[in-house]
């Protein structure tokens, strides 16, 4: 994602070629007039949760948002491209979605960095799979009734319509986070 203002561009763009109205759209997903505006006018990005909601609502997929215009079959990510590019969600995460110019996949991976000192717990669902590894750090994950604790080398599989939500458990955690 070269540059964050083309989530908003994007959503709007196929909010109004489907010829539906804002109202209509925050409807659909549960979220307010004003916070479909907001992404829509590139004022915040939201969550990973919020998006898969507009894509779903939109009768798309997260990766046709996040995508940019170029299609290639093939996407190498360099270790500093990938941190220097990381952008803050409004529920306090830093996120880089991995091979967003790859039209069309079947699925979303992303690197998440969470600070204790940033995250606002939540719990959230939305439709699909969800995959997390950890990759350096500690973090409580709730999936439904059940709490688990997640540090370097622990992965966790499960279906996103259950409530789920992160709490760091070290200063920093780094996890990468796949959505299908």
């Amino acid at each position: 994602m070269a540059d964050n203002s083309l989530v908003g561009d994007r959503i709007r763009l196929i909010r109004k070629s489907q010829k539906r109205t804002i109202q209509e759209v925050a409807d659909t997903c549960q979220l307010s007039k004003s916070m479909i505006s907001k992404i829509e006018n590139n004022k915040t990005m939201p969550s990973v949760a919020t998006l898969v909601k507009i894509a779903t609502a939109l009768g798309t997929t997260i990766s046709s948002i996040l995508e940019q215009d170029n299609s290639r079959n093939t996407i190498f990510t360099k270790k500093k491209m990938s941190l220097d590019k990381l952008v803050k969600t409004e529920k306090g995460y830093h996120i880089y979605p991995f091979a967003s110019e790859f039209q069309g996949k079947k699925m979303q991976p992303f690197l998440f960095v969470a600070r204790k000192s940033e995250v606002i717990a939540h719990q959230l669902t939305h439709e699909g799979e969800e995959f997390i590894y950890v990759i350096e750090g500690a973090m409580k994950m709730q999936v439904g009734d059940t709490e688990y604790l997640l540090t370097a080398g622990d992965s966790l599989y499960f279906n996103a319509l259950q409530k789920h939500g992160i709490l760091p458990t070290t200063e920093e955690v780094r996890y990468l986070d796949i959505f299908l």
